[in-house]
């Protein structure tokens, strides 16, 4: 089996920083993608995928235009959507409904919002309809959890247990699955 890198960065700061922001189109700051491009200097890239949002997407742009790349977008790679919460202030938001949440999230998802099952199951679409090249995916931190625990098998207290700022990149090492057989993978980096 032939293994390919896959690197998943976090869009930088975006305008708003300190909100839940899912699916908003939150715009991103220059800072930000400045952040983002210096992040992915020295990686060896054949694929760019980003997030549809603004915020993950125009990141992307600015490190194709250093990489002599075009992005492609996929909005399966969009941060978990935060319904009614969307936009606001975790202090802004119900204290029992939001600790409900951050300790199950599948169970207390955020009113008209996604559940941690839904997240995973579009996420892991998105893996395995990758090709085997190194790719670079730049998204949202909770997009990349969901990658973690598709590909490391990983529960959910140990896929939120990573620090994953604004320009974070994990790298992984991830092998084809055969047949049915979902991908696998091992972290090698994680560059705050």
């Amino acid at each position: 089996m032939t293994s390919f890198a896959l690197h998943l960065m976090r869009h930088g700061e975006p305008e708003g920083a300190g909100r839940l922001i899912g699916h908003a189109d939150a715009a991103p700051t220059s800072v930000g993608i400045a952040a983002c491009v210096e992040r992915a200097r020295s990686l060896a890239l054949e694929v760019l995928v980003a997030s549809d949002l603004s915020r993950a997407r125009l990141a992307a742009e600015a490190i194709g235009g250093h990489m002599a790349m075009t992005p492609t977008t996929d909005p399966r790679w969009r941060e978990l959507d935060f319904g009614a919460w969307d936009g606001r202030l975790p202090a802004e938001v119900n204290a029992a409904a939001l600790a409900r949440f951050w300790d199950d999230p599948d169970a207390h998802a955020p009113p008209g919002g996604e559940s941690w099952s839904a997240i995973l199951s579009r996420v892991s679409c998105a893996l395995s309809e990758l090709a085997a090249r190194s790719t670079l995916v730049v998204t949202h931190a909770g997009t990349m959890r969901a990658a973690l625990a598709a590909l490391c098998g990983f529960g959910l207290q140990q896929a939120w247990a990573f620090d994953l700022p604004y320009a974070g990149l994990l790298s992984l090492r991830v092998w084809p699955g055969e047949g049915a057989e979902p991908r696998t993978a091992q972290i090698v980096a994680l560059r705050p």
